[in-house]
């Protein structure tokens, strides 16, 4: 990573952001910066209840992203490697995905007077897996703000985040398909894809392992 200083790991609900984070932290000698979910009141009720709750959800989410963005611009982010496990700009995604237009009209204003001062990542290692993957992954774990996911909205957010990311062109982009692998379980997995952020150049390149199991 003699180039990469600033790398975000991004991908849907369940597919193994924060543990690629800490993992690849720890590769890289790394500061990690992880996402404070359980900190948002709104969640819970948020997947309770989606049309009541989206817009509190999402705007204590923004802001929330917002203002742990800036203390990493400000502890002089490019003096040393970090990791973090999301995009401040995928914040949108979940906008689009649940507020109505009013809600998103006033949303895209408030955004567009923080992101300009966001610093940007020199990579994101974008992760998908398919929506049946990420139900299962999610279930396993049962985090109890969780329970109420079904599999129709996890497959809503998956094919969302596919269309951000068929788009994005900010940084270094690199797609991994992990629903046949386990970089956590898997040294083997883990190393093949460390191998490839390693490699990795400008644009947007796709990695689709053949899997470990």
């Amino acid at each position: 990573m003699a180039k990469t200083k600033y790398i975000v790991v991004e991908g849907p609900i369940g597919v193994g952001k924060t543990s690629l984070a800490k993992i690849l932290a720890s590769e890289f000698n790394a500061r990690s910066v992880f996402e404070k979910v359980e900190d948002n009141p709104f969640l819970p009720k948020f997947y309770e209840d989606r049309e009541t709750y989206a817009f509190q959800n999402q705007l204590f989410f923004l802001l929330n992203r917002y203002r742990q963005q800036r203390e990493l611009s400000q502890q002089e982010l490019f003096s040393q490697n970090t990791v973090a496990d999301y995009l401040f700009a995928k914040d949108k995604i979940f906008a689009t995905l649940t507020l109505g237009s009013e809600e998103l009209g006033l949303y895209e204003q408030i955004y567009q007077l923080l992101d300009p001062r966001v610093p940007r990542p020199d990579l994101v290692v974008y992760l998908q897996a398919r929506p049946e993957v990420l139900y299962k992954r999610i279930k396993k774990r049962d985090k109890v703000y969780e329970r109420a996911l079904t599999l129709e909205y996890l497959t809503e957010v998956a094919q969302a985040y596919n269309r951000f990311f068929f788009h994005y062109d900010e940084s270094a982009l690199l797609v991994v398909n992990t629903s046949e692998i386990d970089f956590v379980a898997s040294s083997k997995d883990l190393a093949d894809l460390v191998k490839e952020i390693n490699n990795m150049g400008s644009g947007t390149q796709h990695y689709i392992p053949l899997g470990s199991r």
